[in-house]
């Protein structure tokens, strides 16, 4: 399709500052009371509940495989901490003016792969490999699933082969569980991937290939290859149903972790989630997920790089993936590499385009400077594409888009008593001198932004 973008440019003037790579703020005028913004899908609640018995019934197999999930018996979730030292710095040193709590969802912890694609990557793989033993009579549902584990299982599984295109942390979740199988899996990864994430899924033996391209390359080429061999399975992230429920289950977890601390989400009560985005499965999962659990009162949030802004642009004019970030000009390269994909997915777009609260984009160097101050405030490490989740709490309540959007949603006099959620999706991986790093980088940084 040939996008004229001086046209789009005319309609959505949002996209002549996207175009010179700024950060933009976008409340999505399409958003839709939570009943409506459901009509005509084909998924439901049903749905999650069902993933959420899956992941129960590999429970006993996960905690065999991996020690780890031994607290959560099985499961693969991470803590929910309150983060009231970075509310603090993010009101003095970005005059954020938020109020209530501010907390963060930790899936940058994640048992396995230290990322929320766990979530949904591992969660593919094990209804792929449910059905295929299910097929051949090896299980039934009502068996204890540690049977996967028995050398009889992995002989069969390594008849057949995964592929994955990816720019890191889903390589690494697709990787390491299907590996744990006894599959041959091969990771299709761009050339915006971390090398120390291709040197740790070479060392779990799995099969690496580099793209000198971006995303959307890498992809093609693992679902070619995958489709020359009738014994493998593609894991399609731009379209995957079964990634999308993985990561939805997440809002179930979520609101047993809210109500046990005593963290009510009503009218009175609002939620703010912000989740940083890629081609968008993860974030969009989960979303779905909040808004079937909390409904009109959780407000969902994308942030994205500047120079990689596609499910904005996708859902902003409603192209979805015929539109890519090139075709504005912009180079789809970021430091943030689990979000350095330049065309969204269409499913996830066009199931949440009447979900979605609005979107917020955020240069690299602020990636760094939220990753420092994190660090810094509350001792917790979590990789520079996660940070994009403060960029939303930083200017939500300072913007004169955020204000707007507060007051004609009712929002105002509910503020101080709002529960602010930034989803960390990555970083318990990161080799040390890794950190080392990216810390001496914020550092630097930081303190350009003091003398500005």
């Amino acid at each position: 399709m040939v996008v004229n973008v001086q046209e789009l440019k005319n309609k959505y003037p949002l996209i002549k500052d996207m175009e010179q790579a700024k950060a933009v703020i976008w409340m999505n005028e399409g958003l839709m009371d939570t009943k409506s913004a459901m009509e005509g899908l084909t998924l439901s609640v049903d749905d999650i509940d069902d993933a959420e018995r899956r992941w129960t019934r590999f429970a006993p197999f996960i905690e065999r495989e991996f020690p780890e999930t031994e607290e959560w018996g099985g499961l693969i979730e991470s803590p929910l901490k309150e983060i009231g030292k970075m509310k603090d710095c993010l009101n003095t040193q970005w005059r954020a003016g938020l109020e209530g709590r501010l907390m963060l969802k930790m899936d940058s912890n994640l048992a396995v792969a230290g990322s929320v694609k766990a979530r949904g990557g591992i969660y593919e793989i094990l209804k792929h490999s449910e059905d295929l033993a299910l097929e051949q009579g090896m299980i039934t549902r009502e068996d204890n699933y540690e049977k996967f584990a028995l050398p009889r299982f992995r002989e069969f599984f390594h008849r057949h082969s995964i592929h994955v295109g990816s720019t890191g942390n889903l390589g690494l979740s697709i990787g390491i569980i299907s590996a744990a199988l006894g599959y041959n899996v091969t990771v299709h990864m761009s050339m915006d991937a971390k090398q120390w994430k291709k040197d740790l899924l070479r060392q779990k033996g799995v099969h690496v290939m580099e793209y000198a391209s971006d995303y959307s390359e890498a992809v093609k080429q693992g679902r070619k290859l995958a489709k020359e061999d009738p014994m493998s399975y593609f894991v399609d992230d731009e379209n995957s149903v079964n990634l999308f429920l993985g990561y939805s289950v997440a809002a179930k977890r979520l609101k047993t972790q809210l109500d046990g601390t005593g963290v009510t989400v009503d009218g009175e009560h609002p939620l703010f989630v912000y989740i940083p985005c890629g081609v968008g499965g993860a974030p969009g999962g989960v979303a779905f997920g909040l808004k079937q659990v909390f409904g009109d009162h959780v407000y969902c949030f994308f942030e994205e790089p500047v120079q990689a802004p596609c499910m904005l642009l996708g859902v902003m004019t409603g192209l979805h993936n015929d539109i890519c970030v090139q075709d504005i000009g912009l180079s789809g390269q970021t430091a943030a590499d689990g979000l350095a994909v330049g065309r969204p997915s269409k499913f996830v777009g066009k199931t949440i385009a009447h979900m979605l609260a609005g979107e917020f984009t955020i240069g690299d160097d602020n990636l760094y400077r939220f990753m420092g101050a994190l660090m810094d405030e509350e001792g917790i490490f979590i990789e520079p594409s996660s940070c994009a989740a403060f960029q939303g709490p930083a200017k939500l309540c300072s913007s004169p888009e955020g204000r707007k959007f507060l007051k004609e949603h009712g929002l105002e006099g509910q503020m101080a008593q709002a529960v602010h959620i930034a989803w960390a999706t990555g970083g318990n991986l990161v080799p040390q001198d890794v950190r080392r790093q990216y810390y001496e980088k914020s550092r630097k940084l930081r303190a350009q932004q003091d003398t500005q």
